[in-house]
């Protein structure tokens, strides 16, 4: 039996079954842990299941911020140092990455809390997650206040990439099966993608082809 949802009756559900069923509607979404530092030296890691592609020249992606908050770090570091970075998450480090999104005060920092070490690249003031297999460092192009929800779009453009090579296939697809990247469905339950294949270039009239990889 198929059940209809509609927005009246959406509205009116129990708020923790409301928030569960919209966040996990959509599927699968790319798990981040989001580094920054404060102009004061404080670094902050937090999870984040926004982050998305805007274009590739110049390299953009932007995140999605909750509504601000005087004690939220994250969004005030960006702010300040205009640098943060995104770093993905592997399997023995889901639950650790999880615990970030607790509310700890401000000022405490979840690299120390939480059990993850902070990377440094020379040039560079943010800090990245030694335990990823994938990092980007990024620098702040623009944000946009959302009327709609409070909510904040952070658009920043990768000016570091740390990454071993062999996660970059010959046509410089990042592979996160390999790289072991976890993603997230809702709030808190966590997957490891398989990968089914890749397709060549759709065009008109053809039947989709499939790639052959390198070895």
């Amino acid at each position: 039996m198929t059940t209809n949802i509609k927005g009246d009756h959406i509205a009116a559900l129990e708020k923790q079954y409301r928030i569960c069923l919209i966040n996990s509607l959509i599927g699968y979404k790319p798990l981040n842990l989001l580094g920054t530092v404060s102009e004061a030296g404080n670094t902050n890691l937090c999870i984040i299941s926004s982050a998305f592609h805007l274009g590739a020249s110049p390299p953009l992606v932007g995140l999605v911020m909750r509504p601000g908050r005087d004690h939220n770090d994250t969004l005030n570091n960006i702010r300040a140092t205009r640098q943060y970075t995104l770093n993905n998450v592997l399997p023995d480090w889901f639950k650790q990455a999880h615990q970030t999104s607790a509310s700890y005060p401000s000022g405490v920092s979840e690299f120390d809390i939480c059990g993850f070490n902070e990377q440094y690249v020379a040039g560079f003031k943010a800090p990245f997650v030694e335990q990823s297999t994938v990092r980007i460092g990024l620098e702040l192009r623009e944000t946009i206040p959302m009327e709609i929800n409070r909510t904040t779009i952070v658009i920043g453009e990768i000016v570091e990439i740390l990454i071993d090579d062999v996660l970059i296939d010959e046509d410089g697809t990042v592979d996160h099966v390999e790289a072991k990247t976890v993603a997230v469905a809702g709030l808190d339950a966590y997957f490891l993608p398989e990968a089914l294949g890749r397709l060549a270039y759709a065009k008109p009239g053809i039947e989709p082809q499939e790639l052959n990889r390198p070895g």
